[in-house]
């Protein structure tokens, strides 16, 4: 991917606050987390959203690495984290 085609992604790029509603239909809570790549923690609200995907990714803001994938079909919620050292639910 060339410079052009990441600044492109990077317009198409929502603050994580856009997967507020979604996060909170599946956990009841605010969370944090970390990245696996660049160990960078903070707040979900402050990850990039991808919205334009079929579902929902999160990147980290630092390193762009994918953290969080989430995708509603039907009456089922798939969540995919095997970007994060951890999510942090908080109670």
């Amino acid at each position: 991917m060339d410079e052009q085609d990441g600044d492109r992604n990077r317009e198409l790029m929502l603050d994580g606050n856009a997967a507020g509603g979604m996060l909170y239909d599946v956990f009841s809570a605010e969370m944090t987390g970390a990245p696996t790549e660049c160990g960078r923690r903070g707040e979900i609200g402050s990850l990039l959203a991808f919205t334009q995907a079929p579902g929902l990714v999160l990147r980290c803001p630092s390193c762009e690495n994918t953290m969080v994938r989430i995708v509603r079909a039907g009456d089922v919620t798939y969540l995919d984290a095997r970007g994060a050292v951890y999510l942090r639910i908080a109670r």
